[in-house]
């Protein structure tokens, strides 16, 4: 950091005397309500003491821009007026901005730190969940890189974005109820003209997740009539489901939202690239955990789900045991790695449909196999995985909730390349062919009803019904 003008020096050294002494700093004579002793604990008394008492939010002369982004993100009415004090430049003003500054980053990066309870996310590994990190260490990440000080992941840190620039946007406007077109409408959203109205409505429509007419249907009536408040705490819920990936300064992870069935390849804190994918179907959805892919297996077995499998049986019972080989099935006694090979003509059919029996359905690998040509392997207890696919023309669908719980990538050749880091496996054309990844990556299964965009946010269609606790 440059160093601090002699003025300034003096300041820091009765700070240094009072946070060796106290853990306080005394900032003026006569203590009043802005100006008193400001309290530090010993843990920010030590960071500052190992730094020789150089600022961290400041260079001596003005306020870094981290720190107005932090006074903005803390929201402490407190912190502001000290912001705003040290605007002027004044030693004192300064040293009393950089204090408060530190302990609201303290309190601001250790509550994102801890992963809410309302994000439903199960981490089925150690070291995916977020870890506390002492007062003292927070400051030393910031110090050591303070442009990234307040970045956590791109969807935390978009949709932080967003809310303000919606609170900025349509959460100004007049929340006055409307019943349709008219005055009422024009003042609600901040139109002069017929034609400001339409592009209005558009543009709200388009960020609200409605079809985008322009017109003002009941659907954008009720909408409008929810209020900024309303998609507001939307916007917060989702928020705290993103608090629950952790902050990765460096690395690399792959983020699935089922709500919009869409992965994410993420690296050094950078969107790296996305794809459409295919999620679970009602009655199926898709959970919200975090794992590790830790290998990717080529020409994969489709072991079938026993909810299919049943409806197997009844094609079977319907037209003979031939459709089962005509799909490339083949019939297990069980789903041990021991399991016996069975005759289709030989099961009984009738108690499979039944749930009376259970055998396994397995498809042999091929074009025709529903993993495609690769899956990629994480543990869980959900038997759920990445895998290509066939069924090409499901990715154009606007609802691709399809699956039976497992994510199916439009573009499994190329995650294949970036996990592989360029360097993807050759097949040997063995089935289940183990490759292990260089590096093992995180995967984070996560459902986000709004995303951030370049302009803000986007609200997305709460599928699996997980919105309705959001008043």
């Amino acid at each position: 950091m440059p160093p601090l003008a002699l003025s300034a020096r003096g300041a820091l050294l009765g700070l240094a005397l009072a946070l060796t002494a106290t853990c306080t700093v005394p900032l003026a004579p006569k203590p009043a309500a802005e100006t008193g002793r400001v309290e530090v604990g010993p843990e920010i008394a030590a960071f500052y003491r190992g730094r020789d008492f150089r600022p961290l939010w400041t260079d001596g002369r003005t306020l870094r821009p981290e720190a107005y982004q932090l006074a903005r993100q803390a929201r402490s009415p407190a912190l502001d007026r000290a912001v705003a004090a040290a605007r002027g430049g004044e030693t004192a003003a300064l040293v009393r901005a950089d204090l408060l500054l530190s302990k609201a980053y303290v309190a601001y990066a250790a509550a994102q730190d801890r992963a809410p309870a309302q994000a439903d996310m199960r981490y089925v590994e150690p070291g995916l969940a977020p870890v506390a990190r002492s007062p003292r260490a927070l400051l030393e990440a910031a110090a050591a890189s303070p442009a990234s000080a307040l970045r956590r992941n791109p969807a935390y840190d978009g949709l932080v974005r967003g809310l303000a620039r919606y609170r900025a946007s349509w959460g100004r406007l007049p929340q006055t109820r409307v019943t349709g077109p008219g005055e009422a409408l024009r003042r609600r959203l901040g139109a002069a003209s017929d034609a400001e109205v339409t592009a209005r409505l558009r543009a709200f429509q388009d960020i609200h997740a409605l079809p985008v007419t322009g017109r003002a249907d009941p659907a954008t009536i009720a909408a409008l009539n929810r209020g900024a408040a309303h998609y507001e705490r939307l916007i917060e819920a989702n928020i705290a489901r993103a608090r629950a990936i952790p902050a990765r300064p460096g690395g690399r992870m792959v983020l699935v939202d089922t709500a919009g069935a869409r992965l994410w390849m993420i690296e050094d804190g950078r969107i790296a690239g996305s794809m459409r994918v295919i999620v679970g179907k009602e009655g199926m959805a898709t959970p919200a955990f975090a794992s590790t892919i830790r290998y990717a297996a080529l020409n994969p077995y489709w072991n079938v789900p026993p909810d299919l499998i049943r409806k197997r049986a009844q094609g079977a019972l319907r037209r003979g045991p031939g459709v089962i080989a005509a799909e490339h099935l083949e019939v297990l006694s069980d789903w041990s790695p021991g399991a016996r090979r069975l005759d289709p003509r030989r099961v009984d059919w009738r108690a499979v449909a039944s749930g009376r029996r259970y055998v396994n359905l397995r498809q042999s690998p091929g074009p025709w196999n529903m993993m495609g040509r690769i899956k990629f392997m994480f543990d869980n207890p959900y038997g759920v995985y990445l895998h290509d696919t066939p069924l090409r023309e499901l990715f154009d669908r606007a609802d691709r909730r399809e699956s039976s719980g497992c994510v199916r990538l439009e573009d499994a050749a190329r995650l294949g390349r970036w996990l592989f880091r360029g360097r993807p496996p050759a097949p040997t054309g063995a089935a289940e062919q183990r490759v292990d990844l260089p590096d093992p990556v995180p995967v984070y299964i996560i459902y986000l009803t709004a995303i951030p965009t370049r302009d803000g946010v986007r609200f997305q269609r709460d599928v699996y019904r997980r919105d309705r606790a959001v008043s």
